[in-house]
């Protein structure tokens, strides 16, 4: 089956060997996103919660740029250099999905591109 690669300049480039997103059919698989503002490659300047709002940010775009949104992720990975960090994440991810949620992992990891403190990826049928 033939795929489609998916880019736009409203989410950060791919740095390095990979793409924002490959969509298959009607399954998009999207790389992870840290917290990095497009316009500038740079890491996002704020707290924990701008941090995470970025990356949901930059997931959206991507997902604009496949035909979907929030709606159409069916799998959600959460990678946080510390778990306490949880709950925040519950928080803003309400504001940016709502029920049926989809499935999802969260794992504390020693550490991330550019020392960010979040990483997300995901899976979408659009």
């Amino acid at each position: 089956m033939a795929h489609e690669i998916i880019a736009t300049d409203k989410a950060p480039q791919a740095i390095g060997t990979y793409s924002q997103a490959v969509k298959v059919g009607s399954t998009v698989y999207l790389s992870g996103q840290i917290p990095l503002v497009p316009e500038t490659m740079e890491v996002v300047d704020g707290d924990m919660e701008a941090n995470i709002r970025q990356v949901f940010d930059n997931l959206t775009a991507v997902l604009a740029a496949a035909g979907g949104d929030f709606s159409n992720i069916v799998k959600l990975n959460i990678f946080l250099t510390d778990l306490s960090h949880f709950p925040l994440v519950n928080q803003v991810m309400a504001e940016y999905f709502t029920e049926p949620y989809p499935a999802r992992a969260a794992v504390e990891v020693a550490g991330l591109p550019k020392g960010v403190p979040v990483e997300m990826d995901g899976v979408a049928e659009v």
